[in-house]
This record gives C-alpha cells, structure tokens and sequence, in this order.
C-alpha cells in the first residue's frame, strides 16, 4: 500500500496545492457587496451573491448536460451581416454598408423583438450620450431600410410611435450573423 503524500488530500483525488479556500458571502445590498470586495481583495476567491437561491443556481451540479443548440437551417433568405467586409447579404444579393448603418444593423439583431428607443440606438451607434437627435437616427434608418429592400428579404425596421425602432421580419422569423 503507497504511503499518503503530503501533497494529497485525504481522499487522493487532488493534490493539496490546488485547493483553496474560497470565500461564499451572501448580501442583498449592492454597496454592502462592493465593500466585503474591498475589504477581502487578496485574501482569496471570492463569491458575492444576492441570495441563497442565486448561490444555489451558481453551485448546483447540473442534472443532465445541455444539449447544443440545433444550428438553424441556412437559406437563401436569411439576412446575413459580414462585420469583417461590412455587408448585408441575403440569398445571392449584397450591400455595403456604411459604419453607422453596419452599427445600426448589428444592434437592432441583438434582439430583434425589443423596441430601441432613440436614445439606446444613438448610444450604441455614434457611441455618443450628449448628442441624441432623432432626426440622425431617422435619417440613418431611412438609408438603411433602402438598403434591406434592395437585398430583397422581409426584413424591415418598424417604428413605433413615439418610442424609436425594432427589427421584424415579415416573411421568416430568423435573422443571423456571419
């Protein structure tokens, strides 16, 4: 029978130096958070949660392994966006865009459903707080919406009055990335 190592733990399945203490700190409070990270910087890993149902989430052991998300099917009609060569693409049609409407475009496929107001679409597109005019973001929109007709997919930007615009497709549901 081998000899224990000092190196191992009881159980043999890991050598001592791997293990450390890790801190679990439990706090609803935000600032009360942010201070127990000040306070133990350095002193070891550290875990902040909200809750015992956070902490639980975060540790439990997953029950069965998640299956991979099943690619969805490419055709010839799914709006494809190329950030690399800044294009549009759909089935054998393309457009170059612009950086604006490139970054326009993007933010909208985040999350098509969402309505963006004016002043998200102004914050992640000119990347700018001050200046939030609507009049920039309609006129980028229009030149865009041209461009998506062009490409011939049912894919548009609605607007919805009085708050700002979101990304639907009028024909497919499905709106992708390359």
């Amino acid at each position: 029978m081998a000899e224990d190592d000092e190196n191992t733990v009881p159980d043999g399945s890991a050598p001592a130096e791997n293990i450390f203490p890790l801190l679990i700190a439990v706090t609803p409070s935000p600032a009360e958070r942010i201070r127990l990270a000040e306070l133990l910087d350095g002193v070891a890993p550290l875990l902040l949660v909200a809750d015992l149902d956070e902490l639980r989430k975060l540790i439990a052991a997953p029950r069965q392994p998640p299956a991979a998300p099943a690619a969805p099917p490419v055709s010839d009609d799914v709006l494809l966006i190329d950030a690399t060569r800044s294009t549009a693409r759909c089935g054998d049609r393309k457009v170059d865009l612009t950086r604006l409407e490139h970054d326009l475009l993007t933010c909208l496929t985040t999350e098509p459903v969402r309505v963006w107001s004016y002043t998200e679409l102004h914050r992640s597109v000119w990347r700018d707080e001050r200046l939030q005019r609507k009049a920039d973001v309609q006129s980028l929109v229009k030149r865009l919406r041209r461009k998506l007709t062009q490409l011939g997919t049912g894919v548009t930007i609605d607007a919805v009055r009085g708050v700002g615009f979101r990304l639907t497709d009028h024909q497919h549901p499905r709106v992708g990335g390359a």
